[in-house]
């Protein structure tokens, strides 16, 4: 996820209306959670600062984990808060909330998800409902079920944290499953719906299925002859100019301007505090907290992190000549996004000068600034 993450750990990255994380939370709440447990490290104070004590009049703990050495050392960190049967939802995947309620009733369970092709995943081995095995990525997957990191564990699981390394250096929560297996029945429970929301265009779909999940509400000021279509959201603080289109679903946060004369459509998400000026075109993108795109540019099917500003004329190029899907560099590897229109991610203070042009796929970290008039085809 970098250079997103650069100050805000993934978990809290922005998902419609809150953090990513508040939406696993939620379903867990709805879902019958008594208590909830948070295992952070890397800038733990953003989590705690938005959690609290309670959330949703739910009790909240927090466990540090010193080292980021895999899921069951995560777990681990947090034994001394654990009593009775308890269950592990990756902080970074979305999921529907009957799904999770359905996980929680059939304990000892793991979630798993029908996927295309299960061998780019962890894989369920079943047998009448029950879980037999996971295998990592295998090459002759046995099902087309692929875990999907959702759990619940006995409470006799609490002992069974301190598993060996794996060949990956981690300490990894499939050992601690594969135990709860050998130890009793554990239910295979299918979900409907899933997100693992780990590289940016994964947080463009994360944003594309929980903004189709608001419904409209205008409490911000929309002046003049203004046009909001279907399913937009304008919270109480946010501003929507004369001329502006804004076409659902649509969410324009607090402290937000939007306009005059800019276009926003798609699944677009204007954080707080962002700024789209006049002849502004807006598609489909994620436009972070404080961040500016001010004058007669055009961005789509982007992310743009906190505080970042583009230059009059800033041009995002989305779609490749030949129509193939847009790939990006990730961990030094190019990668497809599985997409065929996708944009810029840039990440936090950005700035770009006047009649700059992006190429598709491309990579600004934090603080990257361009010439006027330039034209960046490569990650910078």
């Amino acid at each position: 996820m970098r250079p997103l993450t650069a100050s805000t750990p993934k978990p809290m990255l922005p998902v419609a209306d809150r953090p990513l994380v508040a939406h696993t939370a939620d379903v867990a709440i709805e879902a019958g959670a008594s208590e909830l447990l948070f295992v952070v490290g890397y800038e733990a104070e953003a989590v705690r600062s938005y959690f609290g004590n309670e959330y949703r009049g739910v009790p909240v703990e927090f466990a540090v984990q010193e080292e980021q050495r895999g899921t069951a050392d995560a777990v681990r960190s947090a034994r001394h808060h654990l009593d009775g049967p308890f269950a592990v939802l990756n902080g970074d995947n979305l999921y529907d909330q009957a799904s999770i309620a359905a996980l929680f009733e059939n304990g000892p369970s793991i979630a798993a998800y029908r996927v295309d092709d299960p061998s780019a995943y962890g894989v369920l081995s079943t047998e009448q409902g029950q879980v037999t095995g996971i295998v990592e990525k295998p090459s002759d997957p046995p099902t087309a079920l692929a875990n999907a990191g959702a759990y619940v564990f006995p409470a006799e699981a609490r002992e069974w944290l301190d598993v060996e390394e794996s060949e990956r250096g981690e300490y990894e929560i499939t050992d601690v499953v594969a135990q709860t297996i050998e130890a009793g029945s554990v239910s295979a429970v299918e979900v409907d719906r899933w997100l693992d929301v780990g590289r940016p265009w994964e947080l463009l779909a994360a944003n594309e299925w929980k903004l189709g999940e608001l419904d409209r509400r205008i409490d911000g000021d929309v002046r003049g002859d203004a046009t909001l279509r279907g399913n937009v959201v304008v919270e109480d603080g946010a501003v929507v100019e004369p001329g502006v289109v804004i076409e659902g679903p649509a969410l324009v946060r607090s402290g937000a301007e939007v306009g005059p004369n800019a276009y926003v459509r798609g699944a677009t998400l204007l954080a707080e505090d962002a700024h789209v000026g006049h002849g502004v075109e807006i598609k489909n993108s994620v436009i972070g907290a404080g961040s500016a795109v001010p004058h007669v540019s055009y961005v789509g099917d982007s992310v743009l992190g906190e505080d970042v500003n583009l230059g009059a004329g800033t041009q995002v190029a989305n779609l490749r000549h030949d129509g193939t899907d847009v790939r990006q560099t990730v961990k030094g590897e190019r990668v497809s996004t599985g997409r065929r229109k996708y944009g810029v991610v840039a990440g936090p203070e950005v700035r770009t000068a006047v009649n700059t042009s992006i190429n598709p796929g491309v990579v600004l970290s934090s603080g990257a600034t361009t010439t006027p008039g330039e034209s960046v085809t490569r990650d910078r």
